[in-house]
């Protein structure tokens, strides 16, 4: 499957995974990456989605300071290059780029027009912001960091949103994560759900807090809520 060029509402290219589905046409899909960049996991995650019949493109968001990293969860090295990167990432620039690629997508050769958007950890945040700031069709959200930042504009949602939270993810302990349901709750169209016994970063198979049983009912209602909202 093939790296792309993607250009920003500035002018700069940046790149992006695209994986095709098997047969022509279908939605197109916004897949969010982690800290760790465009990586191998990312783009497994892409060529799944791609298999049930999207059009997975996955964008470099830390072009701005480095482009094409790919990291991983499994060396000291890599997690402390992550966290500076992500430290370093401007989330508006991150969102602007994301709508760029909204853009790019719905005007790709097959595109029936719909497009959703998941996101995992750092990208489950930005797409819940891509419900809240774009037309997208459809939200998924996995152990969304920070999200407690962008609870004020939970209103602006009018399409579907499910997002998924592991019970023992460190960075939204269950006070912090109560409150966070709480305020989900007062909008009808956003979901969430929380998996006992799962942690940040659950729900990708390759990194080292995947958790299998957590992973696949996640992935089942992520398969069924997409597939009710863009394919129909």
């Amino acid at each position: 499957m093939p790296d792309i060029k993607i250009t920003s509402f500035e002018g700069s290219e940046f790149g992006a995974y695209l994986s095709h589905p098997p047969l022509e046409g279908g939605p197109g899909l916004i897949v969010i990456q982690e800290i760790f960049g465009v990586n191998d996991v990312m783009r497994k995650a892409c060529d799944d989605f791609a298999a049930q019949g999207y059009l997975a493109i996955c964008p470099d968001l830390f072009w701005r300071r480095e482009p094409n990293v790919q990291l991983t969860d499994r060396t000291p090295e890599d997690i402390a290059r992550a966290y500076e990167m992500y430290k370093s990432l401007n989330v508006e620039d991150a969102v602007r780029d994301l709508l760029s690629v909204l853009g790019y997508i719905r005007k790709t050769q097959g595109c029936n027009g719909k497009v959703g958007s998941v996101g995992y950890g750092l990208g489950g945040r930005l797409s819940y912001l891509m419900a809240t700031r774009s037309d997208v069709d459809a939200s998924v959200g996995y152990y969304p960091t920070h999200l407690e930042k962008n609870l004020d504009e939970i209103h602006d949602i009018r399409m579907p949103v499910l997002l998924h939270f592991g019970a023992l993810d460190k960075s939204v302990p269950p006070d912090k994560r109560i409150k966070i349901m709480h305020s989900l709750a007062r909008n009808p169209v956003v979901m969430a759900r929380v998996y006992e016994n799962a942690d940040q970063g659950f729900g990708l198979a390759g990194g080292k807090n995947y958790n299998e049983v957590a992973a696949t009912l996640a992935a089942s209602r992520t398969k069924d809520f997409l597939a009710e909202k863009l394919m129909t």
